[in-house]
């Protein structure tokens, strides 16, 4: 168990920045949107930021780190300031899993112009300090698409308190709205378990393959690489 640690300790260590970026994106998004739209609660509290320690929930980066999928301290929305309370608080609880698909959208553009230079061969068995660089450099690539697109994918659950439900319970009758938003509590800690025990990891590792393999197809990528 040791040895496999240490094996994937470099792995590790470049989740970190792209971990906590894309947390950050995610929630100042939120904010923006939130802003945009008739509510400066996230700005007075700070929020409209890149800066992690605004928006770091332990648990949820510690999930993120080893689990692939997890979630930041929620921005603060004050709903009353919307002029349409359920499409805003829809539009705010969307702009963030959309930050991280850009995010990774521009990661997979910078990846297929880095592979144009690059020999495969040479990448994936050269040895000394510059293949060691250049093979770093891929998998922070690499790890900044599967990242920010597990991301975009575990929040948009249609389940509470994640982003997906503010959008698709713009659809519901209002007292089937707010007859389910009494149990958020519960259901986010079954949520917590389920991710916990590893279930919802393959079903939505499934999804997440699928969204990488279709934006490696848009860009023309190299099939090696995916």
């Amino acid at each position: 168990m040791i040895e496999r640690f240490i094996q994937d300790l470099p792995s590790l260590l470049l989740s970190l920045p792209i971990i906590l970026f894309a947390l950050s994106a995610h929630e100042a998004a939120h904010g923006y949107m939130a802003y945009r739209l008739g509510d400066p609660t996230a700005r007075n509290f700070g929020r409209l930021t890149l800066n992690p320690l605004k928006h770091l929930d332990p648990v949820g980066f510690i999930c993120m780190l080893f689990f692939g999928f997890g979630w930041a301290k929620p921005v603060p929305v004050t709903t009353r300031n919307f002029n349409k309370p359920r499409r805003d608080m829809a539009l705010t609880g969307i702009a963030g899993p959309l930050a991280n698909i850009l995010i990774a959208f521009a990661s997979i553009i910078l990846l297929r112009i880095y592979v144009i230079f690059v020999d495969p061969v040479d990448l994936l068995y050269g040895d000394g300090i510059a293949s060691m660089a250049s093979y770093l450099l891929f998998v922070f690539l690499f790890s900044s698409i599967s990242l920010n697109l597990s991301l975009a994918v575990f929040n948009m659950l249609p389940v509470p308190p994640l982003d997906g439900s503010r959008f698709c319970y713009i659809f519901l009758p209002t007292k089937l709205y707010f007859g389910v938003m009494k149990y958020e509590r519960y259901i986010s800690l079954a949520i917590m378990l389920l991710l916990f025990l590893g279930v919802l990891s393959g079903p939505l590792g499934w999804i997440v393959d699928k969204l990488m393999w279709l934006m490696c197809r848009l860009v023309a990528m190299p099939s090696w690489v995916y």
